[in-house]
């Protein structure tokens, strides 16, 4: 299945997520490697092994093997630093954050790719897990580097359509069985 067999996957109650999976993939601005670092990131963080299975061969044909890996150190790294962060955040004992973390992330220095492309994966995989002082965090870098409010939209963009896509296909796969 391709990006088009996936939105024929879609069912006809969700025609909106149909459209809009084209267009924030087929009319995106975003240079390819950011738009497909982006794609393949958040389809990790949207945890569907559908929309995985379908957007990763296309991510790979359209990122070096240095960036497609890279795409997948931000959601990884991402999966642990939302969670730590978010839980550091929410509670109400604001001494944690005076705590050493004391956790790994080597990649976050060095992920291979452009600084500004993974922090954008970074963003966008921090959207689909709700961590709001992540989110912050990466949107403050990107800014500084010069990155315009459109562009880290169109990262969340691209997180929110791809996040509903896997939430209504694995739905589906339940409801229709």
């Amino acid at each position: 299945m391709s990006l088009d067999a996936l939105k024929s996957a879609i069912p006809d109650y969700a025609k909106d997520l149909r459209l809009n999976l084209g267009s924030v993939i087929g009319n995106s601005e975003l240079p390819a490697q950011q738009l497909w670092g982006t794609v393949l990131a958040t389809a990790i963080a949207s945890r569907s092994a559908v929309v995985l299975r379908e957007l990763a061969p296309e991510a790979r044909a359209n990122l070096s093997p240095e960036a497609y890996t890279a795409a997948k150190s931000a959601a990884a790294v991402m999966a642990m630093n939302n969670v730590f962060y978010r839980t550091r955040h929410l509670l109400s004992d604001h001494e944690y954050g005076n705590l050493r973390a004391g956790l790994r992330m080597n990649v976050l220095g060095n992920p291979g790719v452009d600084k500004v492309d993974f922090e954008l994966w970074s963003f966008a995989v921090s959207a689909i897990n709700g961590c709001g002082l992540c989110l912050d965090s990466h949107e403050q870098i990107l800014r500084k580097a010069g990155v315009d409010r459109e562009t880290v939209q169109e990262a969340f963009k691209i997180a929110s359509v791809i996040e509903a896509v896997g939430v209504t296909l694995e739905a589906e796969s339940i409801l229709c069985d």
